[in-house]
């Protein structure tokens, strides 16, 4: 079994692409929360506002990829 061809490895896996899509998503998710805990809890000073601001990026880009996986 050839598994360093990309659809071979999905074959493999028991992925396409929708799901690839939906499990990037959650992932985005769950570090855009923790980057806007770490910004909230943890860095309250003016590097918290950094933090946030790419954990709002990360839920942005979330949602493209939610966006796209229907359509890909």
């Amino acid at each position: 079994m050839d598994i360093c061809h990309s659809t071979k490895l999905t074959e493999f896996m028991g992925m396409n692409k929708n799901t690839v899509l939906g499990w990037a998503t959650l992932i985005m998710i769950i570090v855009g929360l923790a980057l806007i805990s770490l910004g909230a809890f943890k860095y309250n000073e003016t590097a918290g506002w950094g933090f946030a601001s790419v954990g709002i990026g990360f839920f942005a880009i979330a949602w493209v990829f939610n966006a796209l996986k229907g359509r890909v």
